[in-house]
């Protein structure tokens, strides 16, 4: 069960993208092309970004302690 759940954390962050932009403005006023612009046409390492954090979150499950708490009482700190 926990080897399905990692694989469908890991397919989730690689289809994961990012947003679309709102508007698409080639260039300004001036003929210069945008900020925006200039960092849509730079090589994006999203996808690897993505996988790193899903990593990160499964790693945390490690943490998680069992417990024999029944619901009724409170588990000891």
């Amino acid at each position: 069960m926990r080897t399905v759940r990692t694989a469908a954390v890991l397919i989730a962050a690689a289809l994961a993208g990012s947003s679309a932009p709102a508007q698409t403005p080639a260039h300004d006023q001036s003929g210069q092309t945008t900020e925006t612009e200039q960092r849509r046409h730079a090589p994006t390492t999203d996808l690897m970004w993505n996988l790193l954090g899903a990593l990160g979150l499964i790693g945390l499950t490690g943490m998680w302690r069992s417990s024999d708490n029944d619901g009724y009482t409170d588990d000891p700190i």
